[in-house]
């Protein structure tokens, strides 16, 4: 719908200026936190800090996959970017780093969670539901609980109408986004996680949730080896290690399951696609789609967050 667009018009604009302020800020600091904190049994990565050094951002995952303005589609896009031309996200006089993703899976994240240790209060942990109610999903048979069942959300939709409005073609492939399996024999995983990590971890044995986010992400995983045990993190981290490419979301419970044959699977379960922090692109689209504007969905969102206009 025009209100989603225009919603997202203003938060990727805000989002692209915020990087720009922020790499000038870091360029002028005379010392720079290290993206990478490891000791020997534990590697805690997240990649705000791999700043590029030719260029602000990159269309993948480590800078919110932005595709630029060559991707607009649309005359639709056309028009919400000049009716909302110059709008920008602000907190306490600042730009907001307006962060998005595909679906929160019902619950969006802190920004702290995925990133640098840094809070900003409109970068929330909060329900994508008009029940604002929420569980406690730091603890562990709380996160369980929800992410083995499936509350109501303005993200829990199969609507291809509205998930048209979100997604390239090829995305529009998967359907089951909102809660999802992925399994692995013993030896895949174990494979996997050497050959993307080479953490010398031998066969795993255990994937053991450490620390969760409010959402239910996994901020910390322990993988127990029969060789060496490391603790990795944060959610990105443990996402490009337990897949090929990205497994959807670190919002995942483990089973470990044996069958009659004695082999040994392990079964991820799952909810939302993507680190959650943000504006929740299909739980937007839906909000978009049942009447709200893009100022409501915005402030859903984005909580104490305001739209100025910045530039004519």
């Amino acid at each position: 719908t025009k209100e989603f667009l225009k919603a997202h018009a203003v938060i990727s604009r805000s989002w692209l200026m915020a990087q720009i302020e922020k790499k000038g800020k870091r360029e002028q600091a005379s010392a720079v936190e290290a993206a990478v904190a490891t000791d020997p049994d534990e590697i805690i990565r997240w990649y705000d800090r791999e700043d590029h050094t030719l260029f602000d951002v990159c269309a993948d995952d480590h800078c919110q996959r932005y595709q630029g303005i060559t991707r607009v589609c649309s005359p639709t896009v056309a028009t919400v970017i000049e009716e909302t031309w110059g709008e920008v996200l602000t907190h306490a006089g600042e730009i907001c780093d307006a962060r998005f993703s595909k679906c929160c899976g019902g619950v969006t994240e802190a920004f702290e969670s995925c990133w640098e240790p840094t809070h900003h209060p409109y970068l929330a942990v909060l329900r994508d539901h008009t029940d604002t109610a929420l569980p406690d999903l730091t603890r562990e048979e709380e996160a369980e609980r929800w992410i083995r069942t499936r509350p109501a959300a303005f993200c829990h939709t199969e609507e291809q109408r509205i998930l048209r409005q979100v997604w390239n073609g090829y995305d529009q492939e998967t359907t089951d986004f909102y809660r999802w399996q992925v399994a692995y024999t013993q030896e895949e995983l174990s494979a996997l996680v050497e050959r993307k990590g080479g953490l010398g971890l031998g066969t795993i044995q255990a994937l053991i949730p450490v620390e969760r986010g409010g959402s239910g992400r996994i901020i910390r995983l322990r993988m127990v080896g029969d060789k060496r045990t490391v603790t990795v993190g944060k959610e990105l981290e443990i996402r490009r290690l337990l897949s090929e490419s990205h497994l959807y979301s670190s919002a995942f419970v483990v089973d470990r399951e044996t069958d009659d044959a004695g082999q040994t699977r392990f079964v991820l379960t799952g909810a939302g696609w993507g680190h959650g922090v943000g504006l929740c692109q299909i739980g937007a689209a839906v909000m978009g789609d049942s009447g709200y504007d893009y100022r409501a969905i915005l402030g859903h969102y984005f909580p104490g967050a305001e739209i100025e206009r910045r530039y004519e």
